[in-house]
Order: C-alpha cells, then sequence, then structure tokens
C-alpha cells in the first residue's frame, strides 16, 4: 500500500497528545498526589481508593474490550468509536474538578469521574491504534508507532509545564513554580489549580483530538450498528471458542499483561517512592516528570526506527532490560546511602531542587525509565499490528487492551500488599523486577517472524 498523506498521519499522531495529559497530569505527577495527599483522609487510604478505582475502570475494560473490538471490525470505521469513548474522557476529566480537599463527600465524585475518564481514554485509543495499517505500508508501522508515542510525550510535557507554571501551587506558599498565584483567579487555599487538572484535560483532548476528526480518512462503513452488534457478539464467542489457534498472539498479549502491569506500577509508585524517600513535594515531583518525558521522547522516537531495523522483539526486551536494571538501582538508594552500602551525606534543606547525591541519582534513574518506557510501549503496539490478522485488528487491539488491563491492579495491589506487611516501601516496590523478568521471558517465546498465529 502507498503512504496516507502527511496531513492524516499529523491527525493520527496528534491523538497521542491529545491524550497523553491523563497519563501525566491526572495519573501520575500532579492530581492523583493531590488527591491521596488532600482530599482523602490519609495519603496510605488515598493510594488504595485510586487503585481500587483504576481496578475498576480495569475490569469494565477487560469484560467488554474484544466484544466492542468486534462490534467496530463489523462497523469498519473508527472516528464514530473514538467520538462516543472521547466524550467519557471529556465527562469524567470534568469531573474531577469537584474534589475538593478535606472534603469527604467529594472522594465518590473523583473516584466515579477518575473511572470514566479511564474507560474513556483506553477505548478511544483501542480504535485509533486499529487506524494504523490504513495510514503506512507495513515497514513503517514501527516509525509510526514510535512518532504517536513521542508525540504523546511531548504532548504530556508540554500540559506538565502548563500546570506547573501557571496551575498546580505548594501548599505551604499557595503559589507556583514560578512563584505566582495560579492563574484565572483561581483560589490557592482550596487548591482549585490542582483541580483544574481535570478541565484543562478535557479542554486539551477536544482542541488536540479534531485534527483527527478533519484530516485523518476513516475506512467506509461495512455494516449498521445493530447487525454489527450481533456479528460482534458471534465473532467474539468464535474468537474464544478458536483461541487455540492463536497461541503466538496470546503468548505476546500475555507478555504484554505482565510487563505492562509492571510498567504502570512503577509508575504509580515512582513519585510515591521519591516522595516517602527523599520527602518530594509537587514541584520536585513535576520537574522530575518533565525530564522524564524528554527522554521518553527521545526513547520513543528512537525505538521506532530501531523497530523498522531490528524488530520489535529486540527492542521490547532491550526496554525491560534497561527497566530491570533501573529497579534494583532505584532501590539501592536512600537518603544517606547509595548502591546499598555507600554512606553519602543527607540534602540541606536550603540547597534547592534535587540537593543530595541520592536525589541526583534518582532522576538519573528516571531518566532511563523514561528511554525505555517510549520504546517499549511504541515496540508493543507496533508488534501486534504485524502478528493480527488486518481484518480483525480493532478486536485484537481490544485483547491488547484487555491485556494490558486485565490484570492491571495487580502491580498495585502487590506493591501495596508487600509495603503494608513489611511496612518497607522498598521491600514494595522490589516485586515489580519480577514483571519485567516473567514478562521478558514470555516475549522470548513469541513467534515474531510470520502472522500465523
Amino acid at each position: 500500500m502507498t503512504q496516507a498523506p502527511r496531513r492524516a498521519i499529523f491527525g493520527w499522531v496528534l491523538f497521542d497528545w491529545a491524550c497523553q495529559p491523563v497519563a501525566t497530569l491526572v495519573t501520575t505527577f500532579i492530581y492523583a498526589p493531590y488527591f491521596a495527599s488532600a482530599v482523602a483522609n490519609s495519603p496510605a487510604e488515598g493510594q488504595a481508593l485510586w487503585g481500587f478505582a483504576a481496578a475498576a475502570a480495569g475490569i469494565v475494560i477487560a469484560l467488554t474490550s474484544p466484544f466492542v473490538g468486534a462490534v467496530a471490525d463489523a462497523t469498519g470505521t473508527r472516528k464514530p468509536w473514538i467520538a462516543a469513548f472521547g466524550i467519557l474522557l471529556i465527562i469524567g476529566s470534568l469531573g474531577l474538578w469537584f474534589g475538593k480537599p478535606g472534603d469527604q463527600s467529594t472522594i465518590m465524585i473523583v473516584l466515579v469521574s477518575f473511572a470514566v475518564l479511564t474507560v474513556g481514554m483506553e477505548y478511544a485509543t483501542v480504535f485509533n491504534n486499529a487506524m494504523m495499517p490504513s495510514l503506512v505500508p507495513p515497514n513503517k508501522i514501527g516509525w509510526l508507532s514510535g512518532l504517536g508515542w513521542a508525540t504523546g510525550y511531548l504532548g504530556g510535557l508540554f500540559s506538565l509545564v502548563i500546570a506547573l507554571l501557571f496551575l498546580s501551587t505548594n501548599p505551604k506558599t499557595g503559589l507556583t513554580l514560578i512563584g505566582t498565584p495560579p492563574i484565572f483567579g483561581l483560589d490557592a487555599a482550596a487548591r482549585e489549580g490542582d483541580r483544574f487538572i481535570g478541565p484543562l484535560t478535557a479542554i486539551w483532548f477536544v482542541v488536540f483530538v479534531l485534527p483527527l476528526f478533519l484530516l485523518t480518512p476513516d475506512n467506509s462503513r461495512a455494516m449498521k450498528l445493530g447487525p454489527a452488534i450481533k456479528q460482534g457478539i458471534a465473532t467474539t464467542f468464535a474468537t474464544l471458542r478458536e483461541a487455540r489457534k492463536h497461541k503466538n498472539i496470546g503468548t505476546f498479549l500475555l507478555a504484554n499483561m505482565v510487563y505492562a502491569d509492571g510498567l504502570v506500577a512503577l509508575f504509580a509508585f515512582g513519585g510515591i517512592y521519591a516522595a516517602g524517600t527523599f520527602g518530594w513535594g509537587a514541584i520536585q515531583l513535576g520537574v522530575f516528570g518533565i525530564l522524564l518525558t524528554i527522554t521518553g521522547t527521545l526513547g520513543a522516537l528512537a525505538g521506532g526506527k530501531l523497530d523498522d531495523k531490528f524488530g520489535a522483539r529486540p527492542v521490547i526486551i532491550g526496554s525491560l532490560v534497561i527497566l530491570f536494571i533501573s529497579c534494583i538501582a532505584i532501590l539501592s538508594l536512600d537518603r544517606d546511602r547509595i548502591f546499598f552500602f555507600f554512606p553519602v551525606a543527607a540534602a540541606d534543606p536550603h540547597s534547592g531542587l534535587f540537593a543530595s547525591v541520592s536525589e541526583k541519582l534518582y532522576v538519573v534513574i528516571g531518566l532511563f525509565i523514561g528511554l525505555a518506557a517510549g520504546p517499549l510501549q511504541a515496540a508493543s503496539r507496533a508488534l501486534l499490528v504485524r502478528l493480527a490478522p488486518k481484518e480483525q485488528l480493532a478486536q485484537f487491539f481490544g485483547l491488547f487492551a484487555l491485556s494490558g488491563k486485565l490484570t492491571s491492579f495487580m502491580g498495585p495491589f502487590l506493591v501495596a500488599t508487600v509495603t503494608a506487611i513489611t511496612l518497607n516501601q522498598k521491600v514494595g516496590v522490589s516485586v515489580l523486577v519480577l514483571f519485567f523478568i516473567v514478562g521478558g521471558l514470555l516475549l522470548l517465546r513469541v513467534d515474531t517472524a510470520t502472522k500465523k498465529s
């Protein structure tokens, strides 16, 4: 096939940019820490409640994604599905505004909103991914996937910079990173700058998803919705019955499930671990997030090139090795010790950001995590495109989303459980090492040379 026009690829790529604030601002660096520290009764309770909401969204996706993907394959079109689930993302994001500090009555509103926006984003992503084969020839799938992830990381970077400079405040001073109150007259005492992350995410998505609908062509409609639903049900059950014929893809999806859980948990607990170990606040975490996002962008771009040259599996394995080593390195750090045994001076509280040797090393390790995360995610998406039958691509991307969410609670759950039992953050985070080892071993069993599965 010939490559789609640049404007079509541009519109498709911007989808990742449009969605990334969900991961960067809501889940990782700004809103989730705000919820745990200010809305919930305690950080531990907030972490648990946030994890349960993520697990609930994961269960919904797990139970319905293969069916929804099969219906989408039957209809042929992708954009109506992206629009429908995009509306859920918008509604859920707007609902985060209502999470007031110290107001327990708003906790359920926040958790339901977070679950709704997560379901919306994940499903919209399924159908955006399924558009890839219609845009570029097979030998450029890795390049397109890497470009999308890199663009998404850049979107996360820009949104995080905006949030730190103009919205998110230091709870003690009520000022942003540049020493000013939050914009639009938002009340710092009521943490309205942090709460506005929700509406900002919704507005960001609406603005930057428009090029996809205006510039990127969709498949022609193959079937009306009613018959498509009937066929989708039949196709889903047929796929489950014929699972033995798809052992190769099944092994890959299992591997993805394991290492994706580890990556999700690593990002989810990375900030919490830094806050507990080094006492980092929102400003330190935000700057750390900016640095990590930069390396993630570079990694995704490089990973796409390496994918097309060497194949997706070597890129994924290399990324998992880096993540494994990074986890061990993180566990070796403490306030006054590095590499398990070597004592260092603790940070002077007046020495600025990342003052101690331990903190500097943590930042460096974080940069390597970002460098590996981008290629891991981009190459995984590209590998599925190469393995799955084209006529069932949305369905298999539904299974891809399923594999990424089916046990997405396991990483956070195991970390939380082990931490609670041992009362030691370090021991809790150490379980993530197993996710990268097991995921890598399963991936080695995947035959990437053929689509016959």
